[in-house]
């Protein structure tokens, strides 16, 4: 499996594949929705759960918000989907939190750099490679402002209360996901499809605050183990 992260530093995180075998090549295609979302199996990286395609109909909303409440035992983290900037992935969201598939799951990774300060949840197995057995399109965000001092011009400040896709490289969208506690600088490669409520924002600074378990003070699992309880719809 690949890990979905958030790269540090150069913006990007790529992981070669195998060359397919002559039965590889016999097998049959992965199974892709019919809709504008084309959500696709990837048979190479089975689901964390079970859990099927989302629904991809052929009007994806694409109006509106949609709230959602992340349970953790840390303290909730309330959610505003914005339809708007992302109907594929608020799509796939609601789907994989209707069947439960973030219920009981440890957010696995928290980033302490100057720059770059979030929660990264979503995969059950709670290693960083784990999802939900398809990948989709990236709708990436073009409204964020330009990163002060970034003499590429690239990067992009992705502001506190952001919430955004993990991935492993371009249009490999799956379930990870993460919440920005601090103004971050990253690359705009990696889909915004919400923001965190002020009582989330209150909960994420708790675990910033509790720093990083493990060797490297500035990536790796939070000291405070932060697990989600359960993710519902409403708030």
């Amino acid at each position: 499996m690949r890990k979905t992260a958030i790269a540090v530093l150069t913006g990007g995180l790529l992981f070669a594949g195998t060359t397919g075998t002559a039965l590889a090549d016999q097998a049959e295609p992965p199974k892709t929705t019919h809709g504008p979302c084309q959500y696709t199996e990837t048979p190479d990286e089975p689901p964390a759960r079970p859990v099927s395609l989302p629904p991809d109909p052929r009007r994806t909303p694409s109006h509106g918000t949609v709230t959602v409440r992340l349970k953790t035992n840390q303290g909730d983290i309330p959610l505003t989907l914005a339809r708007s900037k992302a109907p594929c992935t608020v799509q796939s969201f609601l789907h994989l939190a209707r069947h439960r598939f973030y219920d009981r799951t440890t957010c696995h990774r928290l980033t302490a750099y100057p720059t770059l300060k979030v929660l990264q949840c979503g995969d059950p197995g709670g290693t960083g490679e784990g999802g939900p057995g398809y990948r989709y399109k990236d709708e990436l965000p073009t409204d964020l402002p330009p990163a002060p001092n970034d003499p590429t011009g690239q990067r992009r400040i992705y502001p506190r209360e952001t919430l955004a896709m993990a991935n492993a490289g371009p249009d490999t969208n799956g379930s990870q996901f993460f919440l920005v506690s601090a103004d971050s600088v990253l690359r705009p490669n990696y889909t915004v499809f919400g923001t965190v409520g002020a009582e989330g924002l209150a909960t994420l600074d708790r675990i910033a605050a509790g720093g990083v378990a493990g060797p490297d003070p500035q990536d790796g699992k939070p000291a405070l183990t932060t697990d989600i309880i359960r993710a519902r719809r409403g708030c």
